[in-house]
């Protein structure tokens, strides 16, 4: 199971993305920030974002 919450990344947010591959938490992770803060797909997509994500990724 891969994890990553939203505070982790920055944003002041309970949320917390899982996943059982790292893609499948990614898709979570852009459908939530779409839905819930108002970001665009190409938002989340972006390196530098991908790179803050990739970085707090947990593996239980």
């Amino acid at each position: 199971m891969f994890s990553v919450s939203c505070r982790e990344v920055g944003v002041d947010c309970d949320f917390v993305g899982k996943g059982e591959s790292e893609k499948e938490l990614m898709d979570n992770l852009v459908d939530h920030a779409i839905k819930d803060h108002g970001f665009t797909r190409e938002d989340v997509l972006k390196p530098e974002m991908q790179e803050k994500i990739k970085a707090h990724i947990h593996k239980s």
